[in-house]
């Protein structure tokens, strides 16, 4: 039988698409599988272009139960257990939001997406209320209908509210209206089986974290660090033709391109323990098509805003070169207007963890990458 090579998965993010079209899949199903085994409510952070909502789309496909997808991959032994029965999943991603012509119209697209995945899904829900109550509606006569409970699942549930990232007035006005909807989750638990919310930061002040007592934040527990991004012996077992292909481009060994790769774009970091490194995926999958080493993730939106976010605040490129911070330096309990910057910073994806002094942590840029990016950034405003 003829060899047929995998493609690149670059710029899919839907799990169904991947696995259909014949693209290399770094089997992420274990963590999916163990995060149901053992709790219902996750929040997990990660910086943009990391995978978050392929993440998402895995969880929906998992949740309804199409086989097919999982052939070959861990997950697949989940959905043959005797126990396994499909639940209905609602999936929200909150980046197809409008965010620059006010905030009326941002009611009116959360409210447009959630009444357009009812319709969808074939559930009656009012129209004249408000975003929150259409969320409520569509919770409650999902389960009702499917006589199941459901699967919610939301992706990007800051991105209204970190787009007024330089605008205190607005983002507070977001805050509270992502606050309402959300509450929703909490309000309707009897009817809801599992919860999982990503994004970028976890403000404390939106209703759902707290309202929702049990839920569990992933986003730097050692034994999920690696639920996206890749690792180097992800790349290695999952991309050696490309490894291949590259090195010969280049007229460089396998081995030394590995090596330049580390240097470039390896170095992330989500773990209070600081053991596992890894690659953004968009960097990577980029640096595979075009065959050079380039600035590929901050270059795909965002740059400006984070530029005018350290310019307006005095802030440097050099003040977050071994940075000191401690455990609980991710916790946002105010506004994003007062909350200190090397929170944000980090989970956006511009800075990462490194080992501190005395058992501390402290922050740095993750790679060469990141920091000829982040300084071109500044000196460029």
């Amino acid at each position: 039988m003829e060899y047929k090579r995998l493609k690149l998965p670059l710029g899919i993010q839907t799990f169904e698409k991947l696995r259909k079209d014949g693209n290399v899949y770094v089997d992420k199903t274990q963590y999916l599988v163990n995060l149901i085994d053992n709790g219902s409510i996750y929040f997990l952070s990660r910086p943009r272009r990391f995978g978050k909502s392929l993440a998402v789309t895995t969880f929906d496909s998992l949740f309804s139960g199409d086989k097919e997808l999982f052939k070959g991959l861990y997950a697949e032994e989940f959905l043959n257990r005797v126990d396994f029965e499909p639940s209905p999943v609602i999936r929200l991603d909150m980046s197809k939001i409008t965010t620059h012509q006010g905030i009326e119209v941002i009611e009116a697209e959360l409210k447009y997406i959630t009444i357009d995945l009812a319709n969808r899904m074939g559930i009656e829900v009012p129209k004249k209320l408000s975003s929150g109550a259409v969320f409520r509606s569509l919770i409650t006569n999902t389960a009702l209908k499917e006589n199941k409970k459901v699967v919610i699942l939301i992706d990007e549930y800051d991105k209204p509210y970190t787009d007024f990232v330089n605008d205190p007035v607005m983002a507070n006005k977001v805050r509270n209206l992502l606050r309402d909807y959300y509450v929703q989750i909490k309000a309707n638990d009897e009817y809801i089986r599992f919860v999982f919310i990503t994004g970028i930061s976890k403000f404390a002040k939106f209703g759902v974290f707290s309202t929702l007592n049990t839920l569990t934040d992933i986003s730097m527990m050692p034994e999920y660090a690696g639920i996206c991004g890749y690792s180097e012996e992800e790349i290695i077992r999952c991309f050696p033709d490309y490894l291949d292909e590259t090195a010969q481009s280049m007229n460089i060994s396998t081995q030394e391109l590995i090596d330049r790769m580390r240097h470039y774009y390896n170095g992330f970091s989500f773990d209070w323990n600081v053991e596992t490194r890894l690659y953004n995926p968009h960097s990577t999958l980029s640096f595979f098509r075009k065959k050079m080493f380039f600035n590929f993730w901050i270059n795909t939106g965002k740059s400006k805003m984070i530029a005018e976010y350290m310019i307006d605040r005095n802030l440097t490129v050099e003040e977050f070169r071994n940075f000191p911070v401690s455990f609980d330096f991710v916790d946002n309990p105010d506004d994003m207007d007062v909350s200190p910057p090397q929170g944000f910073l980090y989970q956006s994806g511009y800075l990462t963890l490194r080992p501190g002094i005395n058992d501390d942590l402290s922050l740095d840029y993750p790679n060469t990458e990141t920091l000829n990016a982040m300084s071109e950034l500044i000196t460029q405003k």
